[in-house]
């Protein structure tokens, strides 16, 4: 089950980049499929998935995200 977090998603993600770097929008990545994170607009409720790219050794490499219709 994905943690869900009650925020800006921009904001969220713009805090993100500053540790991991490399955040794509990515609709269609199979990261996605089971996201780490749903961030959702408290103002808005709007939704956001969000997931951790890793490598087989376990190092995170980026983040990927895609708004939820």
């Amino acid at each position: 089950m994905s943690t869900i977090i009650k925020r800006d998603p921009k904001k969220f993600l713009r805090e993100m980049s500053v540790h991991y770097g490399d955040v794509w929008r990515m609709p269609s990545s199979k990261y996605l499929l089971r996201p780490d994170f749903v961030v959702v607009d408290p103002k808005t409720g709007k939704k956001t998935k969000v997931s951790f790219v890793s490598l087989d050794d376990g190092e995170v490499v980026g983040v990927v995200y895609d708004e939820m219709g």
